[in-house]
């Protein structure tokens, strides 16, 4: 079936002239094209082409897209969306000064979360979560990252997992599932680590693997979540298993992070607030993306990472929400866009290249979408705007108009 997204205002390719990332200087590349249409067939991009000659085009389905901006489908790397409770009382401790770590140290944070997805069945997860994803696709995202760590056991984890799993059957966007057991210590294993890692290794990763519940295996490295020698035991066990890493790390405190996430050719390091210099420059020379989180650093009042540093040396940038109930509880990759912005240096272009294809890459998945090239998905979302500048500048509000997945077209604006 052929398709024609016909007379756009603006089409921003982020064009990669076949790289499928942009690093440094590149994310400010976007590829801002007037006077063209996309041909799209049988789900794929077949063509860009100026608007003047689709009038010879014989085509199934002409999309409308005057007066509008077309960027690539956005991508969220980076989410904790499948959760049951709230913790809004926490927020409160956190506007009286009490710290994210204090707060955590006494009893809350994760683990409140942990004992509320507990006590939810299937079914209920289920239901907290799809309006969370509509909301994610109504703002033009076709790919989105959600991890497990709620559980912090062998049951739970595996339960959240298998709501990420039918969660990705139902819907047309991709769902990428993430294993992350290694998310803090439960209640039960508070003063028995081994035991927990024993767990995670002997029963719930084999148990992810053999059924192919998780591409990737996350781990938080942090003074009050996992040691470096607890993360390596983990990724060890992963690695043989044939699970691609990911790692949370220097939120913060930087423990030496940076360099097991290099040692152990993680796909992403995410965070990285309090990244070191030096750490830097090693991120700037490697392949790994650099996700960076700036809804924690707004929510927490903490501070944002280093985003300017990270270009400069050449580093590959991916933005991403955090979307979570206790440090990002922000769904909006339009206001993180703007965050971004306005309180880590970043210009417009490299946000958008940052939810875009660098966070596609985050996920493994740079060469399928996160750029409007020929042969890739037609993965793309429509903005009310004759302005790309519109979609940061209008900070919290939502622009786009029409969110297509491989060609099809799965949301319009009222």
């Amino acid at each position: 079936m052929l398709k024609i997204v016909a007379n756009p205002w603006q089409i921003i390719t982020v064009d990669t002239f076949g790289q499928n990332v942009k690093r440094g200087a590149e994310l400010n590349e976007i590829g801002l094209l007037t006077g063209y249409s996309i041909i799209i067939e049988d789900g794929f991009i077949k063509d860009i082409v100026p608007t003047v000659s689709i009038k010879s085009i014989e085509a199934d389905e002409i999309i409308d897209a005057a007066g509008r901006i077309v960027l690539p489908g956005l991508v969220e790397c980076h989410t904790h969306t499948v959760f049951a409770g709230s913790r809004s009382d926490e927020f409160r401790d956190k506007l009286k000064g009490i710290s994210y770590e204090e707060i955590a140290q006494s009893g809350g944070g994760i683990n409140k979360t942990v004992n509320a997805v507990r006590n939810a069945s299937v079914e209920e997860l289920i239901g907290i979560t799809i309006p969370r994803i509509d909301y994610f696709i109504s703002q033009g995202v076709t790919t989105l990252e959600i991890k497990s760590g709620y559980g912090l056991d062998f049951e739970n984890e595996i339960k959240i997992l298998r709501v990420i799993h039918y969660l990705n059957e139902k819907y047309t966007i991709d769902i990428i599932p993430t294993f992350l057991g290694a998310h803090v210590y439960p209640p039960e294993f508070k003063d028995n680590h081994k035991a927990y890692i024993d767990l995670l290794i002997n029963e719930s990763l084999p148990y992810v693997a053999k059924n192919n519940l998780a591409k990737y295996c996350d781990g938080f490295c942090e003074l009050t979540a996992f040691s470096i020698p607890e993360i390596e035991t983990v990724f060890n066990k992963a690695k043989s298993l044939g699970i691609q890493l990911k790692l949370h790390t220097d939120q913060f405190n930087s423990i030496g992070g940076v360099d097991i996430a290099l040692k152990n050719n993680v796909v992403s390091a995410d965070h990285l607030e309090a990244i070191k210099d030096e750490d830097i420059k090693k991120l700037g020379n490697s392949d790994i993306v650099c996700v960076l989180l700036p809804g924690v650093s707004f929510f927490l009042n903490h501070n944002f990472a280093p985003a300017r540093k990270l270009i400069k040396q050449n580093a590959i940038v991916a933005l991403s929400t955090d979307y979570n109930p206790g440090s990002s509880n922000i769904s909006s990759l339009n206001l993180i866009m703007s965050i971004a912005a306005l309180k880590m240096g970043m210009t417009i272009e490299e946000t958008i290249s940052a939810v875009t294809i660098n966070a596609a890459k985050a996920i493994g998945l740079n060469n399928e979408c996160g750029s409007i090239e020929i042969g890739k998905r037609a993965d793309l979302a429509l903005f009310n705007t004759g302005n790309y500048s519109d979609i940061v500048y209008n900070v919290g509000k939502n622009l786009n108009y029409m969110t297509i997945k491989n060609g099809e077209v799965i949301y319009i604006s009222d």
